[in-house]
């Protein structure tokens, strides 16, 4: 009976002690927001006062605009959007590459916004810090005690982890989707050469290509025509894919168009030519790959399967000789 209240009141300290911490962080946070909305804390900057000045129409009515729909659950999104603004100014501060951001952008077929970047950084930061914060919340459950600087340790490499992941993943998604470019990239030169085999020109193939095919690679030629038809040339249009992607294939695929339009080349030669190239390129790349699988499949049978083999070819020896001495 004593041994069960003890258990109850360890229990109840428990419990007191987690109510405390988290009335601790509902304070502070209640605090920063209080500092936050003071005056002095929203000050107009000076950008603020000379943009309405330089600004070359004028600002519409309000009373003509909808209502922007509300950020978050409750409208928590408009609350925290200049915090998480400002966080995501001192991550790019810290971490710097914002032409890289832009670029990788750009290769993933996302519009180059890095201040959004940023924020989903931050984000993804603050919830790694959140899973930190629970993995030693878990420890302290599991060892009847609190380590402050474990937790202050595992909440800091959960935000580092989180604005890394946030990164990576960028990468991996504009790495993926020009891979799915080169894919589609031989099928498409093929059809363009033999719309232009057949008396297209090189406009025209354009414009048949893209309403046949779906796809990356198809829906970059479509912006280049919707960029042709706003009022640039087609070879600027086509500079243009070259510039938003990271692939040389298509760098020379655009360089053949372009020359072909200016100088009125034979075209679909050199497009069957880059096609072939580029799925000798592709069986390239698979060979190589087929290469590195194997020497990765053969790290379990030196680090696994060998070991246990030589164990059990040596240790009847070994257990002999330890029986005779």
């Amino acid at each position: 009976m004593n041994g069960l209240t003890e258990r109850i009141g360890d229990v109840l300290r428990d419990g007191w002690s987690w109510t405390g911490a988290a009335s601790g962080v509902l304070l502070l946070a209640g605090l920063a927001l209080v500092v936050a909305g003071l005056p002095a804390s929203r000050r107009p900057t000076l950008d603020d006062r000379l943009e309405p000045y330089l600004r070359d129409t004028p600002r519409p009515s309000t009373l003509l605009s909808r209502p922007a729909p509300a950020r978050g659950p409750f409208g928590f999104g408009e609350l925290l959007a200049p915090y998480v603004s400002r966080l995501g100014a001192r991550v790019g501060a810290v971490t710097g590459g914002a032409p890289s951001v832009a670029r990788r952008q750009l290769r993933a077929g996302r519009p180059a916004d890095v201040d959004r970047f940023r924020a989903e950084q931050v984000m993804a930061g603050a919830l790694g810090g959140v899973g930190g914060l629970v993995f030693t919340g878990v420890v302290a459950v599991a060892q009847r005690r609190f380590p402050v600087p474990v937790l202050v340790s595992m909440v800091l490499v959960g935000i580092m982890g989180g604005i890394a992941v946030r990164d990576y993943l960028l990468t991996r998604a504009a790495v993926r989707r020009e891979a799915r470019m080169l894919t589609e990239f031989p099928t498409v030169a093929e059809l363009l050469a033999l719309a232009v085999s057949a008396g297209e020109g090189a406009v025209g193939a354009l414009e048949r290509v893209c309403r046949l095919s779906q796809g990356e690679l198809s829906d970059e030629l479509r912006r280049c025509l919707a960029d042709a038809r706003a009022g640039a040339n087609l070879p600027s249009a086509l500079q243009g894919l070259a510039d938003r992607t990271g692939l040389m294939s298509l760098s020379r695929f655009v360089d053949g168009i372009v020359v072909a339009v200016e100088r009125g080349t034979p075209l679909a030669e050199v497009l069957r030519a880059q096609a072939q190239d580029v799925r000798e390129d592709g069986r390239r790349t698979l060979m190589e790959q087929g290469g590195r699988k194997e020497i990765y499949m053969m790290v379990p049978i030196v680090f696994l399967t060998l070991p246990v083999t030589v164990l059990f070819a040596l240790y009847p020896g070994l257990s002999f000789l330890h029986f005779r001495l």
